[in-house]
């Protein structure tokens, strides 16, 4: 008996898409062992601005513009996102720090009913307070409340929501190359800043926005080449899914990266995780694939 089995193109894209962001997640976390997670936020974003400078550069962006601030609250809320998403790939599994960024859907229709009047389901709010549990279940806060990296792994899925629901109302003034600049542009000099005070600088608890400039060599070159390409094709693929099928049916299949991570994880030495985080993983999945569904 033959099966013929046909699937979505665009699941296919986000497939693909999701499995190049863990291995992705893999180079940003070898690369950490040879310099802060400060300067691999730098590495991750420089390539995407000259290779989105190169196409600006070949076809002029063409736009109302009007809402610099903000533009670069877009880029800010990113940047601090990512550096938050990649001290934490250096510090817990890979799993983990990708499920705490994956609750950015559930963080997202929260802010875009609170602050553009989008209007939220019975579903949808469901959807919410699944999510909230499955975090709960994660962090699994214990009398002293929640451990560093569980507060920094929160702040990734909420900094990356709200500079999704910025892209709402910029989608209407700005070219999306512009949008995507804001990110990676702030993602570059942000990292520069921060490199150059930090000498100065002696507050232990902020080691997640300090470092010192470590001047990459031998293999960590490849690392840091094979983490700013990866990332590139993995969002040129994104945006072929989003193109090629229904949003719905992308956004729940681009769960699919958690499941990756966690098995590119193991080959970096992280363990399987317990009986109540993978609870806690498999209910912020459910949360997102209702948000999607909702969308």
């Amino acid at each position: 008996m033959k099966f013929d089995i046909k699937i979505d193109e665009g699941v296919k894209y986000m497939l693909f898409a999701s499995l190049l962001f863990a291995i992705m997640g893999a180079f940003a976390k070898l690369s950490s062992q040879h310099m802060s997670s400060l300067e691999v936020v730098f590495f991750r974003n420089v390539f995407g601005v000259l290779i989105v400078g190169f196409a600006v550069l070949r076809s002029p962006m063409k736009h109302v513009g009007g809402k610099p601030l903000l533009l670069f609250f877009r880029g800010f809320m990113g940047f601090t996102a990512l550096l938050a998403f990649f001290y934490n790939i250096a510090h817990i599994s890979l799993g983990d720090a990708m499920t705490f960024s994956k609750t950015s859907p559930i963080f997202t229709a929260l802010f875009a009913w609170a602050f553009l009047s989008e209007k939220l389901s019975s579903k949808g709010w469901i959807a919410v307070f699944i999510g909230f549990i499955g975090i709960l279940f994660i962090t699994q806060p214990s009398g002293l409340g929640f451990s560093k990296y569980d507060l920094l792994g929160i702040f990734s899925g909420v900094g990356a929501a709200l500079a999704y629901t910025s892209v709402r109302e910029l989608k209407k003034f700005y070219d999306t190359r512009a949008i995507v600049l804001s990110f990676m542009g702030v993602g570059t000099i942000g990292p520069v800043i921060l490199l150059l005070v930090s000498p100065y600088v002696h507050l232990p608890e902020l080691d997640f926005m300090l470092g010192e400039f470590v001047m990459p060599s031998g293999v960590v070159w490849l690392y840091v080449l094979a983490m700013g390409i990866l990332a590139t094709l993995a969002q040129v693929y994104m945006t072929k899914a989003y193109g090629a099928s229904k949003a719905g049916i992308i956004g729940a299949v681009s769960y699919t990266n958690i499941p990756f991570s966690i098995l590119v994880g193991l080959f970096l030495g992280d363990s399987l995780p317990g009986i109540i985080t993978t609870a806690g993983i498999v209910l912020i999945i459910t949360a997102g694939i209702l948000v999607a569904k909702a969308k």
